[in-house]
């Protein structure tokens, strides 16, 4: 028996880029399940919220893509909180945002991304880096548990 993909969580308000997120993983035929959530507050809720077992969360999860500029909760605050808990800080966090400054890069860095990716404006690009992105992180990573996505 195979066991259960752990799945990937797509944080992003952007009803255009999750969309060509999921192409992109489709597109590299990425098994894994994703999890769409649609702002801020939503993605606190599916990570903090008071009924959700964190320790399950963390083994149900093999990488968060994370947007910046969300509504209700910006994705810094996602971030802080994420690399602040000590059950959900080992999950890996990718920055998937529009902003190349050098602040908020240094920022989420510094705060504890795993990576920083600025979105291409160019579809195809786009496409390359997503894929590229759910091969690594749902595929050929190792979770601290020993597990593979």
């Amino acid at each position: 028996m195979q066991p259960e993909l752990r799945e990937i969580v797509l944080v992003e308000d952007s009803a255009h880029d999750r969309a060509m997120t999921l192409r992109a993983l489709r597109k590299r035929s990425i098994a894994n399940p994703v999890r769409e959530l649609r702002d801020g507050e939503e993605a606190m809720e599916h990570f903090f919220g008071e009924a959700v077992d964190r320790d399950v969360v963390r083994r149900a999860t093999c990488v968060v893509l994370l947007d910046l500029k969300l509504p209700r909760v910006d994705g810094s605050e996602i971030l802080r909180r994420l690399k602040a808990d000590p059950v959900l800080r080992v999950v890996p966090v990718v920055v998937l945002t529009s902003s190349a400054e050098e602040r908020d890069r240094l920022a989420s860095y510094g705060t504890g991304a795993n990576s920083y990716i600025v979105k291409p404006i160019d579809f195809s690009s786009f496409i390359s880096a997503i894929s590229e992105l759910g091969f690594y992180w749902g595929v050929l990573n190792a979770t601290p548990d020993g597990a593979h996505a």
